[in-house]
């Protein structure tokens, strides 16, 4: 992977940036997506936000390498505190867990006045995400799901709107399979959760047979949740 081909999860990323954007790409590593955002003309002008000393000195030495430094400033700084109010009209977050992509954000949430647009690809725990962005005021506008290298991921896109919109169908499988890739059903989408299925029946079953009392409560709680993907998945 370099600035000039990504890899499918970054790619997918991209081309949701709104042309004309100044991105900001927060945990931006080798500044890959940011590179390829400003030579593709998808935005105007970026920001690659790094708290890592190796990979910020990365990023430094990847955008002098591609002549973008007038157009691409490296900011080493803890998530959105590498910019000013008011700056990014587009913030990417890619590669973390959905815990850590929601704390970056509430953290720096007084950065985010003018941002049009999040797109945020959490490794794990999308649910976490989807809560934040229904708590402030931001409309999940798109979903994907793709497999890359025995891996799957979710990208979700956000816009200023209607929170709750997307989820007046049932909103607690909304947060939990995403309401607009329930709506997709894709291939890639019922691998997930037949994988999530039996993921948590294996965790019941060290439950049983581990003989320790006081465990009922999270038993119902997993079986609840299989019962949702049972669910989902019988539709």
């Amino acid at each position: 992977m370099n600035h000039e081909r990504l890899s499918m999860r970054l790619e997918r990323v991209a081309i949701h940036i709104p042309k004309g954007s100044i991105l900001a790409d927060i945990g931006s590593d080798h500044a890959y997506l940011p590179c390829y955002a400003v030579s593709n003309g998808l935005c105007d002008h970026a920001i690659a936000g790094e708290v890592v000393e190796g990979p910020y000195q990365s990023a430094r030495k990847q955008v002098a390498m591609t002549g973008l430094e007038a157009k691409i400033e490296v900011r080493k700084g803890n998530g959105l505190e590498v910019l000013n109010p008011d700056e990014a009209t587009c913030i990417t977050i890619c590669g973390m867990g959905g815990a850590l992509i929601s704390s970056i954000l509430e953290s720096g949430k007084e950065k985010l006045g003018t941002a049009k647009r999040l797109i945020l690809q959490p490794n794990v725990g999308a649910a976490n995400v989807r809560s934040w962005l229904i708590g402030n005021g931001w409309e999940l506008s798109g979903e994907e799901i793709l497999e890359e290298d025995g891996k799957i991921y979710e990208i979700l896109i956000a816009e200023k709107g209607d929170p709750l919109r997307p989820y007046r169908a049932d909103k607690k499988k909304g947060l939990m399979f995403g309401p607009h890739l329930t709506e997709q059903f894709c291939g890639t989408f019922i691998k997930k959760w037949q994988l999530e299925k039996k993921h948590l029946e294996r965790i019941i079953q060290q439950l049983d047979e581990s003989g320790r009392s006081g465990l009922e409560t999270k038993r119902k709680e997993l079986q609840s949740q299989i019962s949702m993907i049972e669910e989902v998945l019988d539709r």
